[in-house]
């Protein structure tokens, strides 16, 4: 056996033992980055948006009712167990939970469904760069910072920034496909149309839902 086709063997025995390792936990083999498309916006839009993306305040948690903070405790707790594999620090499990939370409220989005698509897009991975530039949790294009933001991509790297970019956007392609969470999901991955991405998703937003 040559020196090279033993080096492959050995790589793809260790991959495949390593993808095995993988599904077993549940997570995905590997991140399916998103490469939203640079559309042109409506005046009205451009500002409506920016001004979605603007305020840079803290979360600042607020319930109305006794069960809601219930629930939002619940749902930190079982999701903060979930994500030990990925921050050990409770603190950091907690600040990106409360984030999430926040920003997926924020714009009326399941938090859980955007737990789901970070799983997806980024696997939890703050620093990530998709091979088409998109970056962060929620693999944001930069084209949207200088679209609707300040300019500076810099901030996609931010865990609140790019969870508020994020959000928004999701939040703008749903109204933009009139309510069609599926359409609107394959629009934010730049795959409208076709099924994998959305149906991932939806599926991984399953493993993040806490039932009340």
């Amino acid at each position: 056996m040559s020196t090279r086709s033993f080096f492959s063997k050995a790589i793809t025995t260790r991959c495949v033992g390593l993808a095995c390792a993988l599904a077993l936990t549940g997570w995905p083999l590997l991140a399916q980055a998103g490469a939203q498309k640079e559309e042109p916006l409506a005046d009205a839009v451009r500002t409506a948006l920016s001004a979605a993306v603007s305020d840079g305040a803290p979360p600042r948690m607020q319930f109305d009712k006794v069960e809601d903070r219930i629930a939002y405790a619940r749902w930190v707790g079982a999701n903060g167990d979930k994500l030990k594999r990925k921050y050990t620090d409770f603190q950091v499990r907690r600040e990106f939970l409360e984030a999430v939370w926040y920003e997926s409220r924020r714009a009326g989005l399941d938090p859980s469904l955007v737990l789901g698509l970070i799983e997806v897009e980024s696997g939890f991975r703050k620093y990530a760069i998709s091979s088409v530039g998109a970056r962060g949790y929620m693999q944001v294009m930069p084209f949207w910072i200088r679209s609707i933001g300040d300019g500076d991509t810099g901030k996609l790297f931010h865990m609140q920034a790019n969870l508020r970019f994020g959000c928004v956007i999701l939040r703008h392609y749903i109204d933009v496909e009139r309510g069609d969470l599926f359409m609107a999901l394959g629009r934010y991955n730049g795959s409208r149309g076709r099924a994998e991405y959305p149906n991932a998703v939806l599926g991984a937003r399953k493993r993040w839902e806490v039932k009340t």
